[in-house]
């Protein structure tokens, strides 16, 4: 049984998606035993800890240097023999250091079809903004590898979802949660666990499928 790590800074309603899918049996392979927090007051760990999985806050205002987080979080992740990181909503900066330490073991999730509308400074409501600003008919979340460029990692899944007249950045940003983000998430992990994902020359194989999957 892999353990899987979900590092969060906000509501934390991917990591609730996780959860579910873990308790419906749907991430035979896996089980969330760590929830990291960049922020104390974030109501992901309340998630947490009412589905009975230990939780920390690790902040990085807290350490003085960059390499001192970092050292905390990988002995964090070690003690606790974390074989798969899940960024979910994550908003401190990953240092090449971390990264390379779990180079295809860490994963996140993006609300859009990248590479449109990702990379540095793109997240949550900005990204909605970004394509409605541009008109697009089709957008999306992608679930990809993290690496050193900003949602540049081998990408994993992908799902479209339409546009409607009419749409603002929180009403889209609420249908690409509920029709691709949390389902795209949990299936990725899912993936993951039963060992069917296989990176090659940067693009990521997939090896098998779920049962029930969609």
């Amino acid at each position: 049984m892999l353990n899987i790590a979900v590092l969060v800074s906000g509501g934390g309603t991917n990591l609730q998606a996780l959860i579910d899918a873990q308790k419906a049996g749907k991430i035979p392979g896996g089980r969330i035993t760590l929830v990291v927090s960049s922020r104390e007051d974030a109501y992901a760990l309340t998630r947490a800890e009412q589905a009975g999985i230990r939780t920390e806050v690790l902040r990085r205002r807290s350490f003085s240097e960059q390499d001192d987080y970092d050292t905390e979080l990988i002995g964090l992740l070690e003690r606790e023999h974390i074989g798969l990181i899940v960024l979910a909503g994550f908003m401190t900066i990953i240092s090449p250091r971390v990264i390379e330490r779990y180079r295809n073991r860490m994963i996140n999730i993006h609300p859009s079809l990248i590479p449109a509308f990702c990379g540095e400074g793109c997240y949550g409501l900005r990204v909605h903004q970004a394509a409605l600003k541009k008109g697009v008919r089709v957008t999306g979340a992608t679930v990809h590898f993290v690496n050193e460029v900003c949602d540049g990692g081998p990408i994993i899944l992908q799902k479209a979802v339409e546009v409607l007249p009419g749409d603002t950045p929180e009403t889209l940003q609420r249908r690409v949660m509920e029709q691709a983000e949390w389902k795209l998430l949990p299936k990725a992990v899912a993936l993951f666990c039963a060992g069917f994902l296989e990176v090659e020359n940067g693009v990521v194989k997939i090896k098998g499928d779920l049962p029930c999957s969609e």
